[in-house]
């Protein structure tokens, strides 16, 4: 495939390609930009192809270097700000990578990133430092193979044990295929991203941008009151978002609903639970539920909005590329799609682990397919608790508790018990400490005695990955403490 930002420059050079804070870039203007930038790296990157680290926020500064390395033909190994020192370490030790690019605004969100060098021993550039570098004549790969990786993202590690996913080019491509034939495709279509770029949320969004010559609304973070306003005054058609950012836009939505030519959000991370559903039906604000991972460049389910209440608390059904099954003994959903990575980055034996002998990738995900087909997500294998013989799926009781009104978020684990073998745990965010006796009772009327949370905990919050998964296993430390 050619260079996919060159091919735009020369499709659509007039194209608005990006938009930030005010200031648009063409795709002519953002190439330009791109090829001087790429040109300066040279000085601290000494051979292609390699790996690079990048510690990217949603700004012009890391856009921008995504698109020059990418450009250069290297591997781009994308790692998330807000991790600890000790785990970004294990991260870059795992990666072989000796450098480490950083956007300068992430030193005021982690201040640990001050001594990343120190810790981990390798050469940390932040990204402003690269600007004063010397120019060069600019290396540009004027073609992408489609086995050749693009960039390597670490999973989410909502067990604790995240794995360095290699993304190929191939797998963004059919990934926006996909999307595309799922949402539609329009000329005017323009796409807010407010979620991460160093997440496959945000960074597909780049990527489709590229394949599509789409603009991108880019937003630095996400901020309730102001996406509004942009989603008001600006031509925006669609926002990425995971449940908690839905949530906090309904209770803002204005009376006068947002712009005209706004179509949908497409929603990830976990689906919505009925209560949000319906206010979004009420307000005619469609939205597209989806399922997908880091190891399928994004969505590989999508539930379309007509079909939501017949089919409420499932994913969807398979996008065009993909192929799905469920295990019969383990009922463990499998795919098999062109947008599934080639493996883990040093970890062949574990990716290997999760391939059936037919070549489908077992998804860890428990699942099953009512009568129409429609596919509903049980849990996370490693997540199911057994009590007293039962299988207990923490999802279940989470959506059963979020109609309980005063709680704003609620996150079941499972914890060893002498008689039942396991037993959940509820914890959940709130104004005020809620009695037991009041969360048991409600608890009843929603859900088998069995799958009641045995202990409810009050928090401050509940500890997310940037997908807006729950990470129950800090959950479950913090109750050891």
């Amino acid at each position: 495939m050619e260079n996919w930002l060159n091919k735009q420059a020369e499709l659509a050079p007039s194209k608005t390609a990006l938009i930030f804070e005010g200031r648009r870039w063409t795709f002519q203007q953002l190439n330009a930009e791109v090829l001087v930038l790429n040109g300066k790296l040279q000085n601290i990157i000494n051979k292609t192809p390699c790996k690079i680290g990048l510690l990217a926020a949603n700004t012009p500064a890391s856009y921008l270097t995504i698109l020059a390395l990418q450009g250069m033909g290297i591997q781009i190994v994308l790692l998330n700000f807000r991790l600890s020192l000790f785990e970004l370490s294990k991260q870059i030790e795992l990666a072989d990578i000796d450098r480490v690019l950083i956007d300068d605004s992430l030193q005021t969100r982690n201040k640990e990133l001050t001594n990343l060098a120190k810790v981990t021993n390798i050469s940390c550039w932040n990204l402003s430092q690269i600007k004063h570098l010397g120019e060069n004549k600019p290396n540009v790969v004027e073609e992408y193979e489609d086995n050749q990786v693009a960039t390597i993202m670490f999973t989410s590690g909502t067990t604790g044990n995240p794995h360095g996913v290699l993304q190929t080019f191939k797998n963004h491509f059919f990934s926006a295929m996909g999307s595309a034939i799922n949402l539609g495709l329009q000329a005017d279509d323009l796409w807010l991203c407010a979620v991460p770029i160093f997440h496959i949320s945000g960074l597909s969004i780049m990527m489709r941008s590229l394949i599509y010559g789409m603009p991108v609304l880019l937003v630095e973070r996400f901020e309730e009151k102001k996406i509004t306003q942009l989603l008001q005054k600006l031509p925006v058609t669609v926002m990425s978002v995971v449940p908690q950012m839905l949530k906090r836009l309904l209770e803002s939505f204005p009376t006068v609903g947002y712009n005209s030519k706004f179509r949908c959000f497409l929603l990830g991370g976990a689906a919505i639970d009925e209560q949000t559903l319906r206010k979004c039906i009420a307000l005619r604000l469609p939205i597209i539920q989806s399922y997908g991972m880091t190891e399928t460049c994004s969505q590989v389910v999508a539930l379309s909005f007509n079909d939501a209440l017949n089919a409420v608390g499932s994913v969807g059904k398979p996008l065009f590329p993909v192929q799905l099954r469920i295990d019969e003994e383990t009922k463990e959903i499998e795919i098999k799609a062109p947008n599934v990575t080639p493996g883990y980055l040093g970890k062949s034996s574990d990716f290997n682990k999760k391939l059936t002998g037919d070549g489908w990738f077992k998804t860890g995900d428990i699942g099953h397919f009512n009568k129409e087909n429609f596919l509903f997500v049980e849990g996370r294998k490693g997540e199911m608790l057994i009590s007293g013989g039962e299988n207990i799926f923490p999802d279940e009781i989470e959506n059963a508790y979020a109609g309980f009104s005063a709680i704003t978020e609620f996150a079941v684990c499972g914890i060893s018990d002498d008689q039942w073998g396991e037993v959940p745990i509820g914890f959940y965010v709130a104004p005020y400490e809620i009695p037991n006796n009041e969360l048991i009772a409600y608890g009843k009327k929603k859900l088998a005695r069995f799958k009641i949370p045995k202990q409810f905990v009050k928090v401050d919050r509940l500890p997310r990955t940037a997908s807006g998964k729950v990470k129950r296993y800090e959950l479950i430390m913090k109750l050891k403490d």
